[in-house]
């Protein structure tokens, strides 16, 4: 009896990388240079995204993870990756996040949703942002549509669009970085935002002038920086890509030789989230059969624990 192939999504496939040459070293305020070294790095992106892999869910989410982090540092606070992950999975069921969880949760809202958006969701992600609504804000979308609709370069509109939240309010940097990372992903014309600009916030490669300072939306220096932050951002998401690609497919590749009847629905969810928490428990799999079989998939090499605890584990791939 033959077998019936593979969905697409699941068909193991080379994962595309940016060449060296396009991935910026040094401080460059050339914007030919700039605007070359991200085509090529978005162009390999473009091609990862538009494969929809079936781990892309867990990649796009652990990419949400990563800008969450950068955005810490504009609010004021000091959580890192592993601090985000236990406030969003360790509360209790019905507890709020908290202002660090609620970032989180606003850059899961772009990773995790269609394009484009509504009025309404920018609502949500303002004050889960904590920036303050302003009546101005409800153009944003249409703004973004526009630059999306003019057909300028992707981290151009990104830029554009930032510089036009930060004109409505300077105090909202970390929705405008929200808003540049949904447009630029609109104007690729990707079914889900992945998050790449938000994550270089603070690389020094972004720093301009003779004083290095960090170019901010709205600054004359963000188009370009917009540029470095696409290059790096691209080669940065396509490395991650690839490691969690060669951990999903170990996963796949054991999924068979577990017994648990619940097993299947948990590798589903390690490949459609950033991680789990390791006492997960739904209608077919108890507390106690939830560590177990965490355990054996570490023992599989199939999953990694992400937080080099003994209790209150957390899983992912």
């Amino acid at each position: 009896m033959s077998r019936q192939p593979a969905p697409a999504s699941q068909v193991s496939f080379p994962v595309p990388r940016v060449p060296a040459w396009a991935t910026p070293r040094a401080r460059n305020e050339d914007p030919v240079e700039g605007a070359f070294m991200a085509g090529s790095a978005l162009n390999a992106l473009d091609n990862l995204v538009q494969a929809e892999p079936e781990w892309s869910g867990a990649w796009r989410h652990r990419l949400a993870l990563k800008a969450a982090v950068a955005c810490m540092k504009l609010i004021g606070r000091t959580e890192d990756e592993a601090a985000l992950r236990d406030t969003w999975l360790l509360r209790q069921h019905g507890d709020e996040p908290g202002p660090a969880g609620n970032v989180l949760a606003a850059w899961r809202r772009l990773a995790g949703r269609s394009l484009p958006p509504h009025v309404e969701d920018l609502q949500t992600v303002a004050a889960l942002l904590g920036a303050g609504w302003s009546d101005g804000f409800s153009e944003l979308i249409d703004v973004a549509r526009e630059e999306v609709r003019a057909g300028a370069p992707a981290p151009v509109v990104a830029a554009r669009t930032a510089a036009a939240v930060m004109r409505e309010d300077p105090k909202a940097e970390i929705l405008a970085w929200w808003l540049a990372d949904c447009a630029l992903s609109w104007r690729m014309g990707w079914r889900h935002a992945v998050p790449i600009l938000a994550t270089q916030i603070h690389m020094p490669l972004l720093r301009s002038g003779s004083e290095g300072r960090r170019a901010r939306p709205g600054s004359d220096a963000f188009e370009q920086a917009a540029f470095i932050a696409a290059a790096l951002g691209a080669a940065e998401a396509c490395r991650l890509a690839a490691d969690m690609a060669t951990q999903a497919e170990r996963l796949r590749a054991v999924a068979p030789k577990l017994r648990s009847k619940a097993a299947g629905d948990v590798v589903d969810r390690l490949v459609g989230d950033d991680a789990l928490s390791g006492t997960l428990t739904t209608r077919n799999l108890s507390r106690w059969a939830s560590r177990r079989l965490f355990d054996r998939l570490v023992d599989l090499g199939a999953v990694r624990e992400l937080s080099g605890r003994t209790t209150f584990r957390i899983y992912g791939i």
